[in-house]
């Protein structure tokens, strides 16, 4: 019976489904006046299915579904590729395109169509994640932080974070935008002066393209030593309100957009996660529960101005699955005596004005940021019993940006400044073992700070456009100190060049000094005496310097390689006072990182080569290789270079996905990581019961930092996706399997002062210390998946 209603139910679906072409509208445009461009060509990228732009520079192109690039050509302008836009049968896209002026006469241009997103500016280090990449990968699921963990050099600490280690540098040391405008946060249970947590906040319905930089960073984009995330997100329809409403592995979302008259179009969107209960079903002792919201409004003013308006804010809770207190295993036990309940909630809210003038364009940027983070932890989870730990910090920052563009002087050049406001605020009450005995430090700061930054890049082409180079500078600083204070100390100089060495080979180059502010934790931390103990000349900015050289081989657009090595090294790194190492390593768990006496002395470096290959729709076929090996080192107090907790050494991605007929897609993703290096444990300190009760798990030995290592690991996921197209809605079920084959990872191993029975193991020689047992520690599920999106 079931059989037999499953299969009707198949057959009715099929005969309601209607044609299964879709329609892509917009409009194309000068960069930048904003001037519409007449009887442009545009098309699909690799078909001759294409039309012209009109009077007003508007396109419609009617095309079968998928995802696709446009191209456009017209004369005294650069060819141009779109972001990646998804055609969908009987529904609508919009995309609009903005086309550079040719820097040269026509005749002297060497032909060679450009089917790369290289940047003058970044011309290495600079990939694109298009929305196929986010909607359609396996084990990805939906997430834009998960997306980029498959790019070259760029590392994932565990499968359940979202952590960005990018070519060895620290999970703190990431910028992120969004249209624009810097948001600090971008994930839930977000790391307190890091960037990880455990599941994306930007709801991928909004995204258009995500450019990221490992690398060779615009000058516009201060702050950053390892990355900069700018995600470019969709305008509201202009034809009709439409809502889509979905279902995933974590969450429920619903998402709606459309015009609001002829000038504005909106969308908007809220999520609720179930994350709790899939985390209980595989025996995680932590469950956490999340919503977003998001919207972005956009009013066309006239043909020269322009006003968007974005928000985004979440809000999480994370409660501790008790009930494996008494039925889980060990582990478990383990990791319910040690984590904390945390509370946590943020938002952005920012205004970016354009005008666009004969001769330039400006881009005006207004935001406002917050992030309230807390967490505390009952001893033995008793709730009855005093806190050993209470925290509670606020960081608010209010931002003001301006950059103006002249695309066609001499050189292309672009100049800008910013300035901001923070606040910050910590109330912290915690047990601390110090100087051999337990001690209580409580403290509450409110530190107020102005920043400043400026910046400026000129950039143009010479050689028949064979020839590209691109200098730029910045400067950052802040009122915390005179060091800081002080523009000189940061000033960033960076350089760029790319040379064409035949129709499919470039040669690509950069160098740069990159600075960034430490973190809120540190610059508002106290000691027990209520003293801003790093409030002194020994705290810095970062320092990154970098070089980085590679090929680039593009056969056409369909297949294309690229090769490169970098060098990153690191000064006035932050230490740890307490225990003499490098906050490069902390950040990748939950709760913040950098609330300790600092001094900026740690020095470290990254190299390695990274290697990547795409095939881009082969007859259906896509597929990508990338390959990293690289080293990642940090200095101590002692000034020796160890490894850091991500030194994998290697990292392979394998990618494909392939479009089956009627509307089938089957992704899978095969990733392999080198082991990580972890450290012994003090035995002598963790043996010591008070020195156990602030923080129920062992102390690592520094004396014997990172000198062992976890065997390699790998994991393979697979996703199978089903579309069908009505007249008025579309329908995408799919099925998305983590870690098929069952992988168990080695971890580190846990030691419990705990027998098997779940009492303390006292030393009987010595009453104030205890005994210790080892626990293997693995981690891998067979993880699936189902989710079913509809938008109408």
């Amino acid at each position: 019976m079931y059989k037999y209603l499953t299969t009707s139910l198949f057959l009715l679906v099929s005969l309601l489904t209607f044609a299964q072409t879709g329609t892509v509208k917009g409009r194309v445009y000068n960069q930048k006046n904003n001037e519409p461009l007449e009887f442009a060509t545009i098309r699909i990228q690799g078909t001759t299915n294409g039309t012209t732009t009109d009077l007003e520079g508007n396109y419609e192109i009617v095309y079968r579904p998928g995802f696709y690039r446009l191209e456009v050509s017209y004369v005294g302008y650069e060819t141009t590729l779109s972001a990646e836009v998804q055609i969908q049968g009987n529904q609508t896209a919009f995309i609009d395109i903005a086309v550079p002026e040719s820097s040269t006469l026509i005749d002297e241009v060497v032909v060679r169509p450009t089917f790369n997103l290289k940047k003058i500016e970044s011309p290495v280090s600079f990939l694109t994640i298009g929305v196929s990449d986010i909607e359609k990968a396996a084990g990805v699921n939906r997430d834009v932080s998960k997306a980029l963990q498959s790019l070259p050099g760029v590392g994932a600490t565990d499968p359940n974070r979202n952590d960005l280690i990018v070519r060895g540098g620290g999970p703190s040391e990431n910028v992120f935008y969004l249209d624009g405008i810097e948001i600090p946060i971008i994930n839930h249970f977000a790391t307190q002066g890091s960037s990880g947590g455990v599941v994306g906040i930007i709801n991928p319905d909004f995204v258009r393209e995500v450019n990221f930089y490992t690398g060779a960073f615009p000058a516009n984009r201060p702050n950053a030593l390892s990355s900069v995330m700018d995600i470019r997100q969709k305008d509201g329809s202009r034809d009709r309100i439409h809502t889509q409403l979905g279902i995933g592995a974590s969450d429920a979302a619903f998402t709606m957009d459309g015009p609001i008259g002829d000038k504005t179009t909106f969308i908007v969107s809220a999520r609720q996660s179930y994350l709790q209960l899939l985390f209980k079903f595989i025996g995680l002792p932590f469950l956490p529960t999340y919503n977003d919201f998001q919207v972005k409004y956009k009013y066309q003013i006239d043909p020269k101005n322009e006003l968007s308006i974005i928000g985004l804010g979440a809000i999480d809770n994370m409660t501790l699955n008790t009930d494996l207190q008494e039925d889980g295993t060990e582990s478990q036990r383990y990791l319910l005596d040690y984590l904390p309940v945390y509370q946590q909630w943020n938002y952005t809210i920012g205004a970016v004005y354009k005008h666009f003038s004969d001769n330039y364009f400006d881009t005006w940027v207004l935001s406002r940021n917050m992030l309230r983070n807390k967490n505390f932890k009952y001893p033995d989870n008793d709730e009855s019993q005093p806190k050993i730990s209470d925290y509670r910090s606020d960081e608010a920052e209010n931002k003001f940006r301006f950059e103006r563009s002249y695309p066609d002087l001499p050189v292309k050049l672009l100049i800008g400044a910013g300035v901001a406001y923070s606040h910050y605020e910590n109330e912290t009450n915690r047990k601390v073992f110090s100087n051999g005995s337990l001690n209580d430090l409580i403290y509450n700061t409110k530190l107020d700070l102005w920043s400043y930054q400026a910046f400026i890049q000129a950039s143009d082409t010479y050689l028949n456009n064979r020839l590209s180079l691109s200098l730029g500078l910045n400067t950052i600083g802040n009122n915390f100190n005179n060091n800081m204070k002080n523009p000189l100390n940061q000033v960033s100089p960076r350089f760029s060049a790319s040379y064409r060495l035949t129709d499919k080979w470039d040669i690509n180059a950069n160098v740069g000094r990159y600075a960034m502010r430490p973190a809120y934790t540190t610059l508002g931390y106290k000691d027990a005496s209520g003293l801003f103990i790093n409030k002194n000349e020994n705290l810095k900015h970062i320092i990154s310097n970098q070089a980085i050289a590679g090929f680039a081989y593009e056969l056409n657009f369909k297949l294309r390689f690229n090769l490169e090595g970098f060098y990153k090294l690191y000064n006035n790194y932050p230490l740890s006072v307490t225990d003499g190492m490098s906050i490069a390593g902390k950040g990748t768990d939950y709760g913040q990182v950098g609330d300790e006496e600092i001094v900026s002395t740690g020095k470290g470096r990254a190299y390695g080569i990274e290697f990547s290959g795409k095939l881009v729709d082969y007859k259906g076929l896509n597929s990508t290789i990338t390959y990293t090996l690289f080293k990642s080192e940090f200095t101590g107090a002692d000034g020796i270079y160890r490894p850091s907790n991500w030194d994998t050494r290697h990292m392979v991605n394998l990618l494909g996905s392939y479009n089956l007929p009627k509307n089938w897609n089957i992704s899978m993703r095969w990733r392999f990581v080198g082991g990580a290096p972890y450290s012994p444990i003090d035995v002598d300190l963790s043996t010591n019961k008070d020195a156990w009760s602030v923080n129920n798990r062992p102390y690592i030995d520094y004396a014997n930092y990172n000198t062992l290592r976890l065997k390699d690991s790998h994991q393979l996921d697979l996703r199978i996706d089903k579309e069908y197209y009505f007249k008025k809605m579309m329908l995408n079920f799919y099925l998305d399997v983590q870690n098929a084959y069952n992988f168990q990872s080695e971890n580190p191993p846990i030691y419990t002062n705990k027998d098997a029975s779940g009492m303390i193991m006292n030393d009987p020689s010595d009453p104030e210390k205890q005994l210790l047992r080892q626990l293997d520690s693995f981690s891998g599920t067979v993880l699936p998946a189902i989710g079913v999106m509809i938008k109408f």
